[in-house]
C-alpha cells in the first residue's frame, strides 16, 4: 500500500507552537461609482468591513484545520485592531497565552479597500499597511523567549513565520532554534522576502518560493526557470544554514525536496483549473507541521503539503484546509475511487470526509453468502437509519470457520460484486478477523446494527460498543430467511436429482 495513505490513516492532533508576525487582515467593501471631485481618484462608499486572521495568525488557523492544538507566540499592539486578532484566534480555540500587548508599536494591519463598480465583481483598489518594522525591543524578546522556554516541551513542532516586521529578528530566530535543537524539536521557517537567511541558520527546513530563494541566495534568475538552477538553489541554501531540508515551492509546479545528502527531487502536484496563491505559502507550512508531527518522511510530508496548497489556490481569498479535504485528495490523486469496495485504511480516511460533514455512519457485518430477500430488506433498512451505510464482510476463511464445509458458496470477489449492485449500501470491506472489533475501530460509527432474534446484550462486540458509546440496534429477524435455510431448501428441492 501507498505509505502515504497508511500514514494519512494513522494521522493524529499534535501540538505546535507559531512563532511570528501576527496580522489582521481587513476588507473594507463598498461602491465605487464616483470619482473625487478634487482628484481623478475613485471614491469608495464603504459599506462592509471583514476582518480575517493574517500571517502568522492564518498559519494557525490552517494548523487547527489539520487537529492541530495550537499556541500562538508573538505581539500585538495595545489597540482594538489586536483585540480583535486575538479573539479570532481565541474563537478557533488557538491557546492566546503568548500573544504579548507592545506598547511600543501597533498590531500589523493589511488593510484593502475594495469597490464594486457598476454591479459588477469586487476589485481591490488599493491597500493601507499599518506597521513596524523595528525589532522588538531588548524586553519584549526577552519575555518571548521566556515563553517559548516554559512551553517547548509541550510542543511537537515549532514553526517560525517571518514577515520582516521585527519579530523574527537575528536574535530572536538564533536563540528560538538553538532550543529547539537542544530539546530536539522540529522547527519549520516560512521565512520572510529578505537577502540574507543566515538567522534561519540550524533549523530543521525553511519553505522559501523560487522568488525569495533567489534573492536571498543571490543567484541570477534565469529566463526560464529550470531544474539546474532549482537544484542550486536549494542546495546554497541547505548547506549554508545547514539545515535537514529545504522545500523550495514552485507555484502550480509544485516543490522541490532537498534533504542533506540526499539528490533534490521534484514533488509535483495536480494543475488547478482555478488559481488564487493567496495563503497557499502558509497552508504548505501548517500540512508540513502536521506531516512533522506524525513523523512522515520528507517526500510524503511534501507531497502532503502540495495536496493541501492544491486545494488552498482553489478557493479565492484565504481558507484554510480541513484535514479530510487533504486527505480525500490524496486518496483521489492515488486511486480510483469508483465502486465501493475499500480496504481498512481508505475506508477511514473516506469516513473522516463524511464525519467531519456531520453525516450520521451506520454499520453492519456479516458473511452475505446466497444473498436474499431478507439481506435486500435487512440492508434496505439499515441505510435508512444514517447517512452512510459500510459493510462489512467476512472474508472467505472465516466464512469456512463459521458456516463449516462447503462454504462459502459464493468467493468473498463474487459477494462484493454483488452487494456493490445495492442502492443502499455506501462502502463495502472485507475483514479477515473472527470478530467485528477491529472493524468498529476502523470505522467508528453512530450506529451498530445486526440482524437477528436476540437482544443487543448478546452481541459479542457489545462490552466493546458500550464502551465507546455507540449505538447499538438489533433489526427485525424475518423467519425463514437466511442462508442455511436457503441452502437446505435448495438441497430438499434438487438434492436427489442427478
Amino acid at each position: 500500500m501507498d505509505t502515504l495513505l497508511h500514514q494519512l490513516a494513522a494521522y493524529d492532533t499534535f501540538n505546535v507552537m507559531v512563532i511570528g508576525d501576527y496580522m489582521l487582515d481587513q476588507a473594507i467593501y463598498g461602491a465605487a461609482e464616483r470619482l473625487s471631485p478634487d482628484a481623478p481618484v475613485p471614491v469608495l462608499h464603504a459599506t462592509t468591513t471583514e476582518d480575517r486572521a493574517g500571517g502568522a495568525a492564518n498559519v494557525s488557523l490552517c494548523l487547527r484545520a489539520l487537529k492541530a492544538r495550537v499556541r500562538c507566540v508573538g505581539v500585538t499592539g495595545d489597540d482594538d485592531e489586536g483585540k480583535r486578532l486575538r479573539e479570532h484566534l481565541t474563537n478557533a480555540e488557538c491557546d492566546v497565552s503568548g500573544m504579548l500587548i507592545d506598547h511600543e508599536r501597533p498590531t500589523t494591519v493589511k488593510r484593502s479597500l475594495i469597490g464594486l463598480a457598476q454591479h459588477r465583481h469586487p476589485q481591490k483598489m488599493f491597500r493601507v499597511d499599518m506597521e513596524s518594522r523595528e525589532p522588538l525591543n531588548d524586553n519584549m524578546q526577552a519575555e518571548l523567549l521566556r515563553v517559548v522556554g516554559a512551553h517547548l516541551a509541550d510542543v511537537d513542532v515549532v514553526c517560525i513565520e517571518d514577515y520582516n516586521k521585527g519579530v523574527c529578528c537575528q536574535e530572536m530566530c538564533r536563540q528560538i532554534i538553538s532550543m529547539c535543537r537542544a530539546a530536539e524539536k522540529v522547527v519549520l521557517v516560512d521565512p520572510a522576502a529578505i537577502e540574507d537567511y543566515s538567522k534561519y541558520t540550524g533549523a530543521t527546513a525553511i519553505t522559501p518560493n523560487r522568488t525569495e530563494a533567489e534573492l536571498a541566495t543571490g543567484l541570477d534568475t534565469p529566463v526560464e526557470s529550470d531544474a539546474a538552477h532549482n537544484a542550486q538553489l536549494s542546495s546554497k541554501l541547505l548547506h549554508e544554514l545547514n539545515l535537514d531540508a529545504v522545500v523550495l515551492t514552485l507555484d502550480r509546479h509544485g516543490a522541490l525536496l532537498h534533504e542533506r545528502d540526499q539528490q533534490p527531487v521534484h514533488v509535483p502536484t495536480n494543475a488547478r483549473s482555478v488559481y488564487d496563491v493567496t495563503g497557499a505559502g502558509d497552508m504548505v507550512l501548517a500540512a508540513l507541521a502536521g506531516a512533522a508531527a506524525n513523523e512522515f518522511n520528507w517526500p510524503d510530508a511534501v507531497r502532503f503539503a502540495n495536496a493541501a496548497a492544491g486545494l488552498e489556490v482553489e478557493v479565492f481569498g484565504v481558507q484554510p484546509i480541513p484535514l479530510a479535504a487533504v486527505q480525500r485528495e490524496i486518496m483521489a490523486q492515488q486511486r480510483s475511487l469508483s465502486g465501493k469496495v475499500r480496504t481498512a485504511d481508505e475506508l477511514a480516511i473516506e469516513l473522516a470526509v463524511h464525519r467531519d460533514a456531520g453525516r450520521r455512519i451506520v454499520l453492519t457485518n456479516g458473511c452475505f453468502d446466497v444473498f436474499h430477500v431478507g439481506h435486500l430488506l435487512y440492508l434496505r433498512e439499515a441505510a435508512t437509519l444514517g447517512d452512510v451505510l459500510v459493510v462489512g464482510v467476512n472474508s472467505d476463511a472465516q466464512v469456512s470457520q463459521l458456516k463449516g464445509d462447503g462454504r462459502p458458496v459464493y468467493s468473498q470477489n463474487e459477494r462484493l460484486e454483488l452487494l456493490s449492485e445495492l442502492e443502499s449500501i455506501t462502502y463495502l470491506t472485507v475483514f479477515e478477523e473472527p470478530t467485528a472489533e477491529q472493524l468498529i475501530n476502523v470505522v467508528q460509527p453512530d450506529l451498530y446494527v445486526k440482524g437477528g432474534d436476540y437482544e443487543p446484550q448478546q452481541i459479542v462486540e457489545y462490552p466493546m460498543l458500550r464502551e465507546q458509546g455507540i449505538e447499538v440496534r438489533v433489526l427485525a429477524h424475518r423467519p425463514g430467511l437466511s442462508s442455511t435455510e436457503v441452502i437446505d431448501r435448495f438441497t430438499k428441492a434438487y438434492g436427489n436429482r442427478s
